[in-house]
This record gives C-alpha cells, sequence and structure tokens, in this order.
C-alpha cells in the first residue's frame, strides 16, 4: 500500500503565498502557508493536551477554517479526527461521544450548549483557554512526512435515512481516490474557486470540492451555511468556477427573486448530489443555459463514483452519468447476478475509493459487502443502452402493488412536474385489495397550496401506469431531512396509522 505526503507542507512549498481559504462572514483569509504554520501548532497543542496517533479529536461546529486546521493537524499526529453533528441534541450526542472516545473536543459558539462533558477548547473563546490563545502559544509539531493511504484519517456518522448512525471510516487513500474522480470530472484547476457550505460532519462539506481544490492549490469560499442571497452576489461577481449542492439548495436558488436575472454561465461546473435532482428542476436549468450535473456515490464510497457529463445532460436528463476513472459499478438482481441493461436491480461498487469499513462494528462491515468486496448500496438503479445509469429509488423504499414493482423516485419526480408542487415524497402503505399502494405527500411551491387528490391523481394517471399512481395525498408544510438534503421517509406516517 503506498503513502501520501503531508497535504499542507506539499502546498505551503509548492504555493506558499496562494490563499487556501476565505471566510465571507468575517473577510479572513489563510495563505497556504499559513494553513501549514497554524496546522503545525495545533498539531502540537494536540500532543501536548496528550493526543497520539490513533486518538480521537472531535469537533463540534458550523463551517470555518479552523475545522481544516484541524484535519490537516490530526493528519500530522495521525490521530483521527470525528466531525459531530451540530443538530443533534446533547442525548443523541452522548451517544456518540461514547462510541468514539475522543481524548479533546473542539466547538464554535454556536454549539456551546451541547458540548459533551470533558476537555474542549472553544475556537471562538477570546480568553486564555481560547483557541487562538492556545495556537500562539503552542509549538510547531514536525508531524509525519508520510500518511499511509490505508490508515484512517477521520469518521463520519452516518445513519441515512433509516436506522442508527455508524462511524464510516474515512482514509487519506480515500480523500485522494476522490480527488482523481471528482477533479477529472469536473476538470478542476490549480486556479479554481469553490465554495464550502454543506454540513462538515457530512462527506460532502469536507469533498465536494473543498478538499480536492485544496489539494489542487484552489481557493475556499467558507459560509457558515447555505445562504441563497450571498451565493446569488457570488455568482453576479462570477467568483466561483465549481459549485456542489443537494437538490433543497437548488430548489432555493431557483426560487430566489434574483434567479432569473444573474448570469449564471461564469461558473465552469455545476453539480448535484444526495438524492436525485428533479427533472422538472434540471430543465429550468437548462433554461437558464446551466447544465446541472447529477451524481451519485456514498459516505461509504468516499464519495464520488458518478457524475454526469454536462454535455448529455440536456439529451439523458436524470442520469447521473457512468462511473468514474477509478470506481466500478454493477446492477444486481436479486440472486446476485448483473441485471440486463434497462432492468432495474441493486447498485453495487468497488475500487480504491471504498470504506474498509464501519468503525468498531464488524458486524455491520460484513453486512455492507458481498462476495469479491463488492459494496452494496442500497440504491435502486437501470442502465440505458449506451451504459449510463440512472437512479430509480431506494431498495427499501420499493414496494409492490398489484404484483407490480413500484419505485417512489419515478412517480416523485412526475409530481414535482406539477405547477403547484415544489417537492414529493411517495411510500407504499397497506391496502386490502392491492397489497399496497403508494401514499404521496406533497411540499406546495411557496404562495401555492397543494391542489385536491383527484387532480394530483389525473395529473399522475396522464403520465403514468395505474398501479403506479398514488391513492392518497397528504399536504406538509416541510419535509423531515438528513443533512443531505435527503427526506427521512421513515418519518413520514400514511394518513390511516396516524395517532
Amino acid at each position: 500500500m503506498f503513502d501520501l505526503f503531508d497535504i499542507t507542507a506539499k502546498r505551503a512549498a509548492l504555493t506558499p503565498d496562494r490563499i487556501a481559504l476565505e471566510e465571507l462572514v468575517s473577510g479572513r483569509t489563510v495563505s497556504y502557508r499559513a494553513l501549514e504554520a497554524r496546522a503545525r501548532r495545533l498539531a502540537g497543542l494536540l500532543a501536548g493536551e496528550g493526543v497520539a496517533a490513533g486518538d480521537r479529536v472531535a469537533v463540534l461546529c458550523r463551517n470555518r477554517i479552523a475545522f481544516f486546521e484541524l484535519l490537516f493537524a490530526c493528519g500530522k499526529l495521525g490521530a483521527v479526527m470525528v466531525p459531530l453533528n451540530w443538530r443533534m441534541p446533547a442525548a443523541e450526542l452522548a451517544a456518540l461521544i461514547e462510541d468514539c472516545r475522543p481524548k479533546l473536543v473542539f466547538y464554535g459558539a454556536e454549539d456551546a450548549g451541547v458540548v459533551p462533558p470533558g476537555p474542549a477548547i472553544g475556537f471562538d473563546d477570546s480568553g486564555p483557554g481560547g483557541y487562538e490563545a492556545r495556537l500562539a502559544e503552542a509549538p510547531e509539531h514536525p508531524g509525519r512526512a508520510r500518511w499511509p493511504a490505508d490508515e484512517t484519517w477521520y469518521l463520519l456518522y452516518t445513519s441515512g435515512t433509516t436506522g442508527q448512525p455508524k462511524a464510516v471510516i474515512q482514509t487519506y487513500g480515500m480523500a485522494l481516490v476522490n480527488y482523481i474522480n471528482i477533479g477529472r470530472a469536473i476538470d478542476l484547476r490549480s486556479d479554481d474557486v469553490t465554495l464550502n457550505f454543506l454540513p462538515l460532519f457530512h462527506t460532502a462539506g469536507i469533498n465536494l470540492h473543498t478538499l480536492p481544490t485544496l489539494i489542487a492549490g484552489g481557493r475556499v469560499l467558507v459560509m457558515p451555511g447555505f445562504d441563497a442571497e450571498r451565493m446569488i452576489g457570488l455568482l453576479a461577481a462570477r467568483r466561483l468556477d465549481s459549485f456542489f449542492g443537494v437538490p433543497a439548495v437548488y430548489q432555493q436558488l431557483s426560487l430566489h427573486p434574483g434567479f432569473e436575472a444573474v448570469d449564471l454561465t461564469g461558473l465552469r461546473s455545476w453539480g448535484c448530489g444526495g438524492a436525485p435532482l428533479p427533472d422538472a428542476l434540471v430543465e429550468r436549468f437548462l433554461a437558464r443555459g446551466v447544465p446541472v450535473c447529477n451524481g451519485c456515490g456514498m459516505t461509504e464510497t468516499g464519495p464520488t463514483v458518478f457524475l454526469m457529463d454536462a454535455a448529455l445532460v440536456a439529451d439523458k436528463v436524470g442520469s447521473v452519468g457512468k462511473p468514474q476513472i477509478l470506481a466500478e459499478a454493477r446492477i444486481v438482481g436479486a440472486d446476485g447476478r448483473d441485471v440486463a441493461r434497462g432492468e432495474a436491480g441493486e447498485l453495487w461498487y468497488a475500487g480504491p475509493g471504498i470504506t474498509p469499513g464501519y468503525w468498531r462494528r464488524p458486524e455491520l462491515t460484513a453486512a455492507a459487502f458481498a462476495p469479491g468486496g463488492w459494496l452494496k448500496s442500497g440504491d435502486l438503479a437501470r442502465q440505458d443502452e449506451d451504459g449510463y445509469y440512472y437512479i430509480v429509488g431506494r431498495l427499501k423504499d420499493m414496494y409492490i402493488s398489484g404484483g407490480e414493482n413500484v419505485y417512489p423516485a419515478e412517480v416523485e419526480n412526475v409530481l414535482a412536474d406539477h405547477p403547484a408542487v415544489l417537492e414529493a415524497a411517495v411510500i407504499g402503505m397497506a391496502d386490502a385489495r392491492w397489497g399496497e399502494v403508494g401514499c404521496a405527500f406533497i411540499l406546495p411551491r411557496p404562495g401555492e397550496s397543494v391542489p385536491d387528490g383527484a387532480e394530483l391523481a389525473a395529473f399522475c394517471r396522464a403520465r403514468l401506469a395505474a398501479y403506479k399512481v398514488p391513492k392518497s395525498f397528504v399536504p406538509v408544510a416541510d419535509f423531515p431531512r438528513t443533512p443531505a438534503g435527503k427526506i427521512q421517509k421513515h418519518l413520514l406516517t400514511p394518513p390511516e396509522t396516524r395517532p
């Protein structure tokens, strides 16, 4: 197995005066030379607190430069960084802390109220025990010149849309493979500017496209969270070269009053993941001259496996493209054999960017992999005649109505085409006659009300086979979501089972 070189040390040697990170709210910038120096001092601080190779260091904060200083400092020591979900209450965080048992916790002021007991350092504390004061006093640590590719760098807790959180191991090698996969897919350049705003306890917050851009020597603009107004301003100023968001972010942008007027073509690469981008949104951005490329991957895949070719977005609306250069994929039936093109089956992954497993959960790791090292994704997909992949839903979401398979993603896509519907989520519910039928939860567009069930059913019947048309339509004010923007369908309750 190969080793990586110290990333910030290399970048400081190659492009010392180039800006690495810029906080848009504070205006603060850090060059690659300064990033390396601060990461070395932070490694010295950690070592002084007794943190050694393999020890965990937790972090609970919104997006900021210091997060990445800590990420690289852990790399220099061989410590394991653990980003914590700031959306969790203290009781849920306590379970994660018990699982990873960090030596030290770093936190932002916004999350001080849920910091777990034990040694902690506040990023925003101004006193002698605060981050900047401690950093100024810390000696520079020489760090490790080489970082083994198969060694754990950080852990990401994920529960997906069901189940209890589990920590996905992220290695140095996975970071390099993702840099190659996404870098080739978007033509990443050394002077590219990207935006960091997705939550840092999620793989996209770190890897799409922040860490690859830092490896390449580009500039990362950091926002605490998504701000459509600021994003429109960045587009107007032509400050960005690449952008990655989840469907909810693209919805917010499309609904902004400035969307129709701002020039979107200055941004070279538009990517989307976390959940399929509805065809209606793809078409809306295409009408503005922008091909938004659907992608697909998992926390367990580093994450990049798929990203659609920009040149073919209009011709193959809804496709996530083909597996990138260091990734493999198969579509497998219930018998474990590859299905024929055009047929739906479970998507399996392989390649050097796949996680070695879940932190201290050998039983979950064993269950996640098929013979031959193939990772079972739980996603249902199909290939067209040209070999392009389409996600048709989740294996657990599929239901059988009258003996026919129904893939909710297909129905949701149709409902999102209705002019009054912003977003839809479809689940199966028990039915005495058909076994199961669909129940559609409908989020209306701003200023619109949800059409009655008869209108929505007629809209679906004109576009779908009768067995795919939902039997019930339930208005919602919003959806429960994961940090990636995915709807948590297991929290949606059909009307007949509501208390």
